[in-house]
């Protein structure tokens, strides 16, 4: 895709955001049941997910890890956001990978210590490009790669999160 495919896959989407800004308001979902051990079974898009426990809390390895999940889906978003921005602005992209890797003391988890946090401690996100873009195409490439990109930017700033409850009758 090139940068006016893009512009042009997007002008009538950000014109009608734009006539009817309540119609920008999109509510994803993500469902889970509980599987046979220590499971949770993920719906996505295109498979079954099974996730578990990791090995450090006593996990078998052979389910997916939620803390790995996160990082696979800032991966992922940072991924797209990246391509879409390149293609955008036409800075020449020949080729990128993308690393997220995270810090979690399972001390937190485990309820070893209550000093420690439960959750990732640190997060470091790298982009190796393959690119002849100059150092300034580069720079206005990170900035808005990180300012689009929906998982980063809810990671950098917490939305507020709602939990409920309901119990099925028997």
């Amino acid at each position: 895709m090139n940068a006016g495919e893009l512009k042009s896959l997007q002008a009538p989407i950000k014109e009608r955001y734009r006539q009817e800004p309540k119609s920008a308001m999109v509510t994803l979902r993500a469902e889970g049941k509980i599987g046979e051990g220590v499971t949770c079974n993920v719906a996505t898009g295109k498979a079954l997910v099974e996730a578990g426990l990791h090995p450090a809390t006593g996990g078998n390895g052979l389910s997916a890890c939620s803390g790995d999940m996160l990082l696979e889906a800032l991966v992922a978003c940072a991924g797209v956001s990246l391509r879409a921005v390149a293609t955008a602005l036409e800075i020449p992209l020949r080729d990128a990978t993308i690393r997220a890797e995270g810090d979690l003391d399972f001390r937190g988890t485990l309820a070893v210590s209550k000093e420690v946090p439960v959750g990732f401690q640190e997060i470091r996100l790298c982009f190796d490009l393959d690119t002849d873009a100059s150092e300034e195409q580069i720079a206005t490439l990170l900035k808005l790669t990180e300012r689009y990109c929906v998982v980063y930017q809810t990671l950098a700033h917490p939305p507020k999160i709602d939990i409920s409850h309901c119990v099925s009758p028997r």
